[in-house]
């Protein structure tokens, strides 16, 4: 006798992205900020207190804050010298090496996936899977943890030199000729197009809740001008 054992079970018709803020949420622990000074932001699996310490003063409101929360939740605060938020890892010393060798290592692993179980190695199957599966790990936040160290670009960057070796005819190549020939740009170029992007927004008005000054608009009544010029400051 077979017996179907999806039958019962109930089909998941939605769902929930990691790390979004929930309105419902909020509402069911609403009053955990009751007295709270300091920015706390609540999402479905955890809670973020969040300030600005530059004087002794400032430091106190943030262990009041924290003691509060843990008398609302009766359990003890434990510290500790790193912290994943939303996927970044930090330590105590706002150090980010080794997010660098955990995004490495991951996207190393799902390479490795890769290569062993699809058999074809033509640029049409491996190109979309490494820029659907892999390269979306590289480039994930990676304003706040970008490497600035040419041996901590190189754990990165050896990542997409793998998977571009893998491709079958592209092997007698250097690495920077399988970019040409597959239309792809090294990471360090990429990360600095992506900031230049971001540069572009915040001179075109799409961060306005950010403090000013962060950029200074050049002056200049020429015609041909493109009006986004920025001062160069003083060194």
């Amino acid at each position: 006798m077979e017996i179907d054992i999806w039958q019962d079970l109930p089909i998941k018709t939605s769902g929930i992205p990691q790390g979004l803020v929930l309105g419902l949420f909020n509402t069911l622990v609403g009053g955990t900020d009751n007295g709270i000074e300091c920015t706390l932001s609540k999402f479905a699996d955890y809670t973020n207190l969040c300030g600005t310490v530059n004087t002794l003063e400032s430091r106190n409101d943030i262990q009041r804050d924290l003691d509060r929360l843990e008398s609302l939740g009766g359990k003890w605060i434990e510290s500790s010298p790193e912290e994943k938020d939303l996927g970044v890892l930090v330590d105590e010393k706002l150090n980010v090496t080794l997010q660098w060798m955990l995004t490495a290592q991951k996207a190393n692993h799902i390479l490795d996936c890769i290569k062993r179980n699809v058999a074809s190695r033509s640029r049409e199957m491996i190109l979309p899977l490494y820029s659907a599966l892999v390269e979306p790990h590289l480039e994930y936040c990676i304003q706040l943890w970008s490497p600035q160290h040419k041996k901590d670009m190189g754990l990165l960057e050896q990542v997409q030199r793998r998977a571009t070796n893998t491709i079958k005819g592209l092997e007698h190549l250097s690495y920077d000729d399988r970019l040409r020939e597959l239309g792809l740009f090294g990471l360090e170029k990429r990360r600095l197009w992506g900031d230049l992007l971001a540069a572009f927004q915040y001179l075109k008005g799409a961060y306005r809740r950010d403090r000013e000054g962060l950029f200074v608009r050049e002056c200049s009544n020429r015609t041909r001008a493109n009006g986004f010029k920025t001062e160069r400051g003083k060194i």
